[in-house]
């Protein structure tokens, strides 16, 4: 496992992230446990979570087996905004739901401080200054070792970076946007601003839901029974007929010719075109069984060839920009 420097920041985490959604939901804790143990013996220290995964059973498996560990060789982050309540302050980014929220965090991870505090999806009903300065008295604290935010469009993030540095307020060090080969939007604003700012890429999804996982194939008409694609498609999270289409075969189509040239699973070609993809830091994997897991983390010590590299980007190309985008491209000078 190589190791790579957080945004601007001096703190190293590992290059593969080990995400827990499914932990307390579809992984029992027994399992959970088992996958993070094989993630650490591969050298993996970056773990993520989140207060609202499992309603707060994921950050309780995880602390469960932190007990078991030196807390100093991991780096935890999880995040908030979700409803953990009935009440209308049991969501949010306002300074209340922000410091009841890591206070119940900390309790379920057994740990006296967050390695990595991160605002889950912006909130349009509390003012981003309440919210930035909250996170900048976490730090003061200790509480809270680094910031970050996930979900923000491209003016959001530029707006909670000029905020922090205006006010002087602990600067946030990494972004978690979806991106993957099938979705690449983030491309457009929101890694332009990461790169002009230091910020770190975590990637969410990089499997998008299991499309990338290698069980679809060109002339599929319905999910495989029991795969996450089925899952997500019922819950209307990842719809079929938003994937099913000729984009998406042709993609699946480049994964499946590189997998097969390079004797490796489509799950781990995708994983490695994140990997060597600027400027991603750690694609966060979540991986429900133990085969899963171990398959994940077989997309580390070895590179595709950059021939490899620009055939991926190139299938995975929008076909076409949604304007201004399409326009820019003309008028780029390089």
């Amino acid at each position: 496992m190589e190791y790579r420097f957080l945004g601007r920041s001096g703190l190293q985490v590992s290059e593969l992230c080990l995400g827990t959604m499914m932990f307390g939901e579809r992984t029992d804790e027994p399992t959970s446990h088992r996958i993070l143990d094989m993630f650490a013996e591969a050298g993996g220290t970056f773990i993520d979570t989140a207060d609202v995964y499992g309603h707060g059973r994921a950050e309780e498996i995880l602390g469960g087996w932190l007990r078991t560990r030196r807390r100093a060789d991991y780096v935890i982050a999880t995040k908030t905004f979700g409803e953990m309540g009935p009440g209308p302050n049991e969501r949010g980014l306002s300074r209340k739901h922000i410091l009841d929220a890591v206070r119940a965090s900390l309790r379920r991870l057994g740990t006296d401080h967050i390695d990595l505090y991160q605002l889950h999806v912006w909130d349009d009903g509390t003012p981003l200054e309440e919210s930035l300065s909250t996170l900048d008295g976490l730090v003061r604290e200790g509480t809270v070792r680094y910031v970050g935010v996930s979900n923000f469009t491209g003016w959001q993030l530029q707006k909670a970076v000029d905020i922090s540095a205006m006010r002087g307020w602990e600067v946030l060090v990494s972004l978690q946007p979806l991106y993957n080969l099938l979705d690449r939007e983030a491309e457009w604003e929101l890694f332009p601003v990461c790169r002009a700012e230091g910020l770190a890429v975590l990637p969410w999804s990089p499997l998008r839901a299991g499309w990338l996982s290698g069980a679809h194939r060109r002339g599929a008409t319905a999910p495989v029974a029991g795969s996450r694609v089925e899952a997500g498609a019922e819950a209307g999270v990842v719809p079929w007929g938003g994937y099913a289409t000729e984009r998406t075969w042709r993609v699946l189509d480049e994964v499946a010719a590189i997998a097969s040239e390079t004797g490796r699973t489509a799950a781990q070609v995708s994983l490695r075109w994140l990997l060597q993809r600027p400027p991603v830091t750690a694609p966060i994997i979540g991986p429900r069984t133990l085969d899963h897991a171990k398959d994940n983390l077989a997309s580390i010590e070895w590179t595709l060839a950059p021939e490899q590299v620009d055939r991926l980007t190139a299938a995975s190309e929008p076909e076409s920009l949604p304007y201004p985008y399409g326009l820019l491209t003309r008028f780029v000078r390089r």
